[in-house]
């Protein structure tokens, strides 16, 4: 049987890439994803964050939003029931500032794990406790406990409501709306005549 409307003829193709459209757009020049995300952002400049730990206070843990409390919320029960099987040891944390060795006294020495004493010509010699001399105490930085600057849980309600009283006044008594006392009326007995 003929075909009805003619012979069918290929199209001719002049370039090859034009078979499979116009190329997909350059993709974007980003940073590839990492392999090790947390250890990458733990890795910067943090307040909380030293080489071993991460510190979370949790007065301001529990003051964040909702949405936030729930997310974490869920992530630490996914880390805690991963490594539920660990011994875990109970945790002392201080909150703690760094200060020059040579800035210190005896006591703060005592607490960073130092010593000083004065040698036969009269210069200040700084020791571990190990009895090994530090060589450059001027340079030398250590972390010495301090008070804590993060008001603990209810604190912050407290210090707003000092503050709204004045520097330097107590704290003044929450208002109370009592209402007035009932006034109980009574009616005039009638006296019966006899």
């Amino acid at each position: 049987m003929a075909k009805k409307f003619g012979k069918r003829r290929k199209p001719r193709v002049s370039d090859a890439r034009d078979l499979f459209g116009a190329p997909p757009p350059p993709r974007p020049a980003a940073r590839p994803a990492s392999s090790t995300p947390l250890a990458d952002y733990l890795a910067g400049e943090l307040p909380g964050v030293s080489e071993g730990y991460v510190v979370l206070p949790r007065s301001l843990a529990e003051s964040m939003s909702l949405p936030w409390q729930q997310q974490l919320t869920g992530l630490l029960a996914q880390f805690h029931q991963a490594h539920r099987g660990l011994s875990w040891p109970l945790y002392r944390v201080v909150p703690s500032r760094e200060e020059k060795l040579v800035d210190l006294d005896e006591e703060q020495l005592a607490e960073a794990g130092y010593i000083v004493e004065l040698d036969t010509e009269g210069e200040m010699v700084y020791r571990e406790r190990s009895g090994r001399r530090v060589e450059d105490p001027a340079n030398t930085t250590v972390l010495v406990s301090c008070l804590d600057p993060i008001p603990p849980r209810g604190a912050a309600s407290a210090a707003s409501a000092e503050t709204s009283s004045g520097p330097g006044e107590p704290p003044r008594a929450a208002p109370m709306i009592i209402p007035p006392a009932p006034v109980w009326r009574s009616t005039p007995v009638a006296q019966s005549s006899s």
